[in-house]
């Protein structure tokens, strides 16, 4: 993927940046020319070459969708295997820190963006509040937005765990949604 800084691990065609302490991931993806963006609530245990089960999920999507790659960001990067383990109130260093790394993946690309974080964007009042700083920092006119199934019955996109094979896209109005979930705070 062209545009992406050299301060990144590169293994193969892997793209990667955790925090030294390994208590953060920022991005975690593979290089190609049609690269899918996916937005998950936060990331789990999963590293290069040792995909968890939703980023295999992703990765499989991704291809079946007619992408050569895939790039998994989140909400919030703090690690946690169930997102009600998040930090209480958020840290805005590891936000900000977020935020640098997600406007270099991007940064004025065209991108196609799966919004698959699921009814977890609850869990915390701040994380809406990330995905809005996230949506400020994406070129607005390059960015084509989707969900894989019909939304939640909060009206959320879902995690790509619980979606059945070969449903199709459709397109999400990322601001008609963070202007609805952010009047329920």
């Amino acid at each position: 993927m062209q545009g992406v800084r050299s301060n990144y691990f590169f293994m193969n065609v892997w793209i990667y940046k955790n925090s030294d302490d390994n208590k953060n991931r920022f991005i975690l993806g593979k290089k190609g020319d049609n690269t899918l963006i996916c937005i998950g609530i936060n990331p789990s245990t999963a590293s290069p070459d040792n995909l968890d089960n939703t980023l295999k999920t992703v990765e499989k999507r991704a291809k079946s969708l007619g992408y050569d790659s895939w790039i998994m960001i989140n909400v919030y990067p703090q690690r946690a295997t169930n997102p009600k383990e998040l930090e209480k109130g958020i840290n805005l260093e590891k936000h900000k820190n977020n935020i640098k790394h997600i406007k270099t993946i991007v940064s004025n690309k065209q991108c196609d963006i799966w919004a698959a974080w699921g009814n977890n964007i609850n869990i915390r009042p701040y994380l809406i509040k990330c995905l809005q700083e996230i949506v400020k920092h994406l070129p607005s006119n390059k960015t084509k937005w989707f969900t894989i199934g019909k939304k939640s019955k909060a009206g959320h996109p879902h995690h790509p765990l619980y979606l059945k094979n070969g449903l199709p896209k459709d397109t999400f109005d990322i601001d008609k949604y963070l202007m609805e979930k952010s009047n329920n705070f």
